[in-house]
């Protein structure tokens, strides 16, 4: 197996720091791993092994703004969570595809990376996506007693550090933001609809033009993240397919705890690994015998 280190450039040229996890075999498909808010691509190195070490090549990058991408210079205004995905993600997805121009392309995204797929102009690429803890972030959908925390995090806490501090500081949500990223991400929480334009519109062109089949796993013990009802909510956008939902209780897997952030950790048991891994060369057999 090879870990190849490398940086592409964006759709407007801001170039990202990405890493490429190739099997020392051909590989049978080609998996993007979109990464959670404020979480840098090392974080996803576990298991992007697993995965070439299954037969795919495996792609984890650093949005604009974080990671080994913070430091390249940008624009304020090209700093936001919707340029990750219509921008970042999609480039992302070009460069799998231009490295392997014949392999069915696939996708997992990691909270705000799940999203991202409803952003992503060239998602009809994808012949399937996984999203884990992947949710709608309008603060009303998370249990009763959460929700004034959730109200004072998204109309209080973050405006007024990014204001005070011309970003988000680093290990409220990972890693620094920079202040579009949180202004925006604040500005969607806030809104019923979630992800909108400036004016509060709904951005779901992309989100209707998903065909692909999607799996989305809500995390049991993950109340203060991505509660059950705000994963399907998101489901709710993916108007273009059926979206299976499933729900993973750390009880089931004999272990303590998953969390928001515990999926991907080496210590996971494989077993989950493995029913991710399974799911998508499920998706991508089909996909490789159309194109043949």
């Amino acid at each position: 197996m090879r870990d190849i280190h490398l940086t592409f450039a964006a759709a407007d040229g801001h170039p990202l720091a990405g890493t490429r996890y190739e099997p020392l075999a051909p590989p049978t498909a080609a998996v993007l791993i979109n990464g959670a808010t404020g979480v840098p691509r090392r974080y996803y190195a576990a298991y992007a092994r697993f995965l070439a070490r299954q037969g795919f090549a495996v792609l984890t990058y650093d949005y604009r703004g974080i990671g080994n991408s913070r430091f390249h210079a940008a624009r304020p205004g090209q700093l936001t969570m919707r340029n990750w995905g219509e921008l970042d993600a999609a480039a992302a997805l070009d460069h799998l595809q231009l490295r392997f121009p014949h392999l069915p392309l696939l996708a997992v995204g990691h909270s705000v990376g799940g999203q991202l797929f409803g952003l992503m102009p060239n998602n009809g690429k994808l012949a399937g996506g996984i999203g884990i803890a992947a949710q709608c972030g309008y603060w009303r959908l998370w249990p009763r007693a959460l929700q004034p925390r959730m109200a004072a995090l998204w109309y209080l806490l973050i405006p007024a550090l990014v204001a005070l501090r011309g970003e988000l500081p680093r290990g409220l949500m990972g890693e620094a933001l920079p202040a579009g990223v949180a202004r925006q991400w604040a500005r969607w929480c806030r809104h019923p609809d979630f992800i909108v334009d400036e004016r509060g519109h709904p951005l779901r062109r992309h989100f209707d033009g998903w065909r692909a089949p999607l799996r989305l796993y809500a995390i049991g013990d993950d109340a203060l993240y991505a509660p059950e009802a705000a994963v399907t909510r998101l489901a709710s956008y993916f108007r273009g397919t059926t979206p299976e939902l499933h729900t993973l209780q750390p009880r089931n897997l004999g272990i303590a705890a998953i969390g928001h952030f515990g999926f991907f950790r080496e210590a996971m048991p494989r077993q989950l690994w493995q029913q991710t891994a399974d799911c998508l060369r499920a998706w991508a057999v089909p996909a490789a015998r159309r194109a043949a």
